[in-house]
């Protein structure tokens, strides 16, 4: 399913604009709130704490060797990878995808 946006979602907005958006979505089954969506960013990132609540065994990532330059300009290692469940929207409109 497609998602659009109309006119009426634009109220408010000063256009152009690069804005991210927050969503909530559905990752493996956990309602996940404030989900920072960035088109600018090159890397789809969970925070550590966010996926402890997950209760993903930390064995099931799969190592990184590339670092990441952090927000504030500085080099962070991720701890690794990982592929999951998220499902954004609510049926009939919604759509199923695994992401890293």
């Amino acid at each position: 399913e497609v998602i659009t946006f109309s006119e009426v979602d634009y109220e408010g907005v000063r256009l152009p604009h690069d804005d991210p958006v927050v969503v909530t979505l559905l990752v493996e089954l956990f309602t996940m709130k404030r989900i920072l969506i960035d088109s600018g960013s090159s890397a789809d990132i969970l925070y550590k704490h966010a996926f402890d609540q997950l209760r993903i065994p930390a064995d099931q990532l799969k190592p990184v060797k590339t670092p990441l330059v952090g927000f504030a300009g500085k080099m962070i290692h991720p701890l690794g990878s990982i592929n999951l469940s998220v499902v954004a929207g609510t049926a009939p409109c919604q759509t199923h995808v695994e992401m890293t």
